[in-house]
């Protein structure tokens, strides 16, 4: 399983949401870019760059900028996702290097509109599902939908999307563990690659995920627990290792 370190911005910061609710921000840190080469020193292989102020609706803030410094100051590849509800701003983070573009409202908004971006960017672009109690929420996660999260995950698989990025709102920022059982059923009604987001909170978590054994969710965002201090990066890496190794061992499988 894929750890995947998150930074997300706000105001040109490195903060922390709980519950997605914009008002209730941590920051931890004032250098973004730095933050992104420490992640790659400790072994990171991709990083989730998210841009608070555009999902809110913010025009003006330097989130955008700051992304496409980090995309350059890093050989990692960069998801990043945030208030793009454009083609030219698809566009834009692709053209400066982003690996992969994460769509929220406009894939609930518009199925014509997704199926063209991925006509036109393929497996770069991918749709992030926020849900709270297992119902869809939009724009910034300020507008609750009677959607069920499985349903726009059928949806999205029928308008050509190969990875979803779901995560539990209720369960973000909050330490208390990833809403597993729903991540699963995200993952098996849509037949896609999953990334799992929110509250992690310990390599337990990590090691629970996995134990799950679902092959679609093959990757993991984590963010609070790692600014927390709970455990470092080398550790949820290792942990993610050391669990695939023993669930190969469990299922009879062993390397040459």
């Amino acid at each position: 399983m894929l750890i995947i370190p998150a930074i997300d911005l706000k105001q040109g910061r490195c903060v922390r949401l709980t519950q997605g609710r914009k008002l209730a921000v941590k920051t931890y840190a004032g250098d973004p870019v730095g933050v992104a080469r420490e992640f790659e020193t400790a072994g990171a292989q991709m990083l989730h760059v998210v841009d608070l102020d555009g999902a809110f609706g913010v025009s003006d803030s330097p989130n955008r900028k700051l992304a496409r410094q980090i995309i350059a100051a890093v050989k990692l590849p960069v998801e990043f996702g945030g208030g793009l509800s454009k083609l030219a701003d698809v566009a834009e983070l692709i053209e400066a290097g982003a690996a992969r573009v994460i769509i929220g409202t406009l894939a609930f908004e518009s199925s014509a509109k997704l199926r063209e971006l991925v006509r036109l960017f393929g497996a770069r672009i991918c749709v992030g599902i926020d849900a709270r109690a297992g119902k869809v929420s939009v724009r910034g996660w300020e507008q609750q939908t009677e959607t069920p999260a499985v349903e726009l995950a059928r949806r999205v698989a029928a308008d050509g999307i190969e990875r979803i990025v779901y995560t539990d709102i209720s369960r973000d920022g909050m330490l208390t563990g990833p809403n597993i059982e729903q991540t699963v059923a995200v993952a098996q009604a849509s037949g896609l690659q999953v990334t799992a987001s929110g509250g992690i909170s310990s390599l337990a978590d990590i090691r629970r995920l996995q134990a799950a054994r679902e092959p679609l969710i093959d990757s993991v965002i984590i963010g609070k627990a790692l600014y927390e201090g709970r455990f470092s990066l080398e550790e949820a890496i290792s942990a993610a290792q050391e669990s695939a190794t023993a669930a190969a061992e469990g299922n009879g499988i062993t390397e040459k």
